[in-house]
C-alpha cells in the first residue's frame, strides 16, 4: 500500500509526545515505534539515532515543540466557542 510518509512521521511524532519524559540530561522518549519511521525522524533531527540498546531515545528540543504542536493539532478537542 502507497501512503503519506510525511504524516506517519508527523503522527509518530505527535504519538512520541505521549511517552515522553525528563532526565538531567534532556527529554527522552521510549522507542516503540517501527524503525524504518524512527530513523526517518531522526533523520529530520527531532531525535537521537534510535539504533542503539538503550529503549529511549533523547527528542531535540525543536522535536519536542513539533510534537507538542501536533498532538495539540491532531488530538486536542475542541472547545465550541458558543458554549
Amino acid at each position: 500500500m502507497e501512503y503519506d510518509k510525511e504524516k506517519v512521521d508527523d503522527m509518530m511524532l505527535a504519538l512520541l509526545s505521549l511517552s515522553m519524559f525528563e532526565e538531567r540530561f534532556g527529554t527522552r522518549a521510549w522507542k516503540g515505534f517501527n524503525w524504518e519511521h524512527m530513523k526517518r525522524l531522526h533523520e529530520k533531527g527531532y531525535i537521537s539515532n534510535p539504533k542503539s540498546k538503550a529503549k529511549s531515545v533523547f527528542v531535540t528540543d525543536e522535536g519536542r515543540k513539533r510534537a507538542d504542536e501536533l498532538f495539540q493539532k491532531y488530538f486536542s478537542k475542541e472547545i465550541d466557542a458558543k458554549s
